[in-house]
């Protein structure tokens, strides 16, 4: 078996200390709680309540407990059924970030809103890339009533891709409406618990706070059987202690304190132990994703989810850069593969530029080849048996070479990875030749290969009608029904 190369941070003794003082800081300060269901389930529980101030205080004992329920183990399947994510042990998986506000217009040289058409070939695109085992919906549609706009996004990804989805909701009412969607595809809520389609984050505010709709969506995830991914959001030195110690202490007892409300709603549901933080930048009141100390805290935490012997989650391989340029690939190529040494379960990034806040089409195939590296990293030098190893350099391969040899034809695919057309290993004559094309543009190029050779698997047509008739049925709620019905007439 070949050793997996691993990435670790931290010892047994620091995370063990960083957990205790996770544990301390939630029974003796506590999380402030907004949501009327998840404050009645931490009092039935037991937990001590301020209730003029929503300040729940979690004993050490009740958090032991919750974790001894949630599940070691997900999987999840894509559209028909198959199996995409097998959430243990150091099982890495690649998707696009999620909820971007603007897209990078290449030929326009621009950020923009993304339309409805921007979602159709984000979601085609990442469906043809091999390397991104799950699409997510990764952009706010600017066309449609914010209101309906977490619903819609679904709509649009169930549609033009069969992979799993990585989704939210923005509204309360939302998450009906989106389980609604993902049962239609499935048959029925039991269907959709034995194989989920989609994973949903929701996330804490720092520090150490559940808003309203935030711990409802935990809720609602719990009873539905949907995996939830805890995505805690400390910012040093801003919303979180300026040590990337104290960030760690306090992301653990958000994602505790998720986990107790999410096992007590119901026991044994699915969640992931995940973060979005960032080492904040003093200088420029940025939140750096592609800064080393986020990756730092990353892989740490991704540790102390280990410890819990639950599945984990991270953004990484993305960056902050506005275009894409030398810090886009930097940043990108260094979050990919410390996440993948670091056995990250859900890696989400791939295509995001600017804080998380865009995606790039181009970036996202040219991210696709990052991870196509990181995961051959992980896969380790394995020790070939056959031939026994005198017998490849006979006399005949001292002279002549090993390019023709019998050995080099069995085993060099196993061996090597091959990029596709993005990354160029031509000599400098040919690539002259071919036009001098930067990595950005035959991305490009390629773009509009993986999209036009529709390699998903088309939904039937009682499929795609019931998904229309439930976005449409919600969209009537806010005047948007007839020109939903023009956009998808030929549905």
């Amino acid at each position: 078996m070949n050793r997996r190369p691993k990435l670790e941070l931290l010892d047994k003794r620091r995370i063990e200390q960083i957990i205790d003082d996770a544990l301390e800081l939630l029974s003796k300060v506590g999380v402030f709680v907004e949501n009327k269901e998840g404050l009645k389930l931490l009092d039935e529980a037991g937990a001590k309540i301020d209730k003029k101030k929503k300040r729940v205080h979690i004993k050490s004992e009740l958090v032991q407990r919750c974790l001894k329920s949630a599940p070691k183990e997900i999987k999840v399947y894509d559209r028909v059924g198959r199996l995409a994510l097998d959430l243990k042990g150091y099982n890495i998986h690649f998707d696009p970030g999620s909820a971007a506000l603007w897209i990078y217009d290449l030929k326009k040289d621009k950020i923009r809103e993304p339309v409805t058409s921007d979602l159709i070939r984000f979601a085609q695109l990442t469906d043809g890339l091999k390397y991104l085992k799950a699409q997510s919906t990764a952009l706010i549609p600017s066309d449609v009533p914010k209101e309906i706009a977490d619903r819609y996004r679904l709509f649009i990804s169930l549609l033009y891709s069969s992979k799993p989805v990585v989704t939210g909701t923005f509204v309360k009412e939302g998450f009906e409406v989106m389980r609604d969607m993902l049962v239609s595809i499935r048959g029925s809520e039991d269907d959709l618990r034995r194989e989920p389609l989609a994973i949903f984050d929701c996330c804490p505010s720092p520090p150490l706070k559940w808003s309203d709709l935030t711990c409802q969506n935990l809720i609602d995830c719990a009873k539905s059987g949907i995996p939830a991914e805890l995505v805690s959001m400390p910012l040093t030195g801003a919303t979180a202690p300026v040590t990337l110690t104290g960030a760690l202490i306090q992301h653990t007892a958000e994602n505790l304190s998720g986990i107790v409300i999410h096992q007590l709603a119901q026991k044994g549901s699915p969640i992931i132990y995940g973060g979005s933080p960032a080492c904040f930048d003093m200088r420029t009141g940025t939140t750096p994703m592609g800064a080393i100390e986020t990756m730092m805290i990353d892989s740490s935490y991704n540790q102390i989810g280990k410890y819990f012997g639950l599945p984990t989650h991270a953004y990484m391989g993305l960056s902050d850069s506005k275009t894409l340029d030398y810090q886009s690939g930097l940043e990108s190529g260094i979050g990919a593969i410390l996440a993948g040494l670091s056995g990250i379960n859900v890696i989400s990034g791939p295509g995001m530029l600017d804080f998380e806040s865009c995606q790039s089409m181009e970036k996202l195939v040219i991210d696709n080849e990052i991870c196509g590296m990181a995961y051959r990293l992980i896969e380790g030098i394995a020790f070939r048996k056959e031939p026994p190893f005198l017998e490849l350099f006979k006399e005949e391969y001292l002279e002549k070479g090993f390019l023709t040899s019998p050995h080099t034809l069995k085993w060099f695919k196993e061996e090597v990875f091959f990029p596709s057309q993005v990354i160029d290993r031509f000599n400098l004559g040919e690539w002259l030749k071919k036009g001098k094309k930067t990595a950005v543009w035959r991305a490009n190029e390629l773009i509009e290969k993986i999209i036009s050779s529709k390699s998903f698997d088309e939904l039937s047509t009682e499929k795609k009608n019931e998904l229309f008739k439930i976005i449409q049925s919600d969209a009537k709620k806010y005047g948007f029904d007839q020109e939903l019905k023009k956009r998808f007439k030929s549905l």
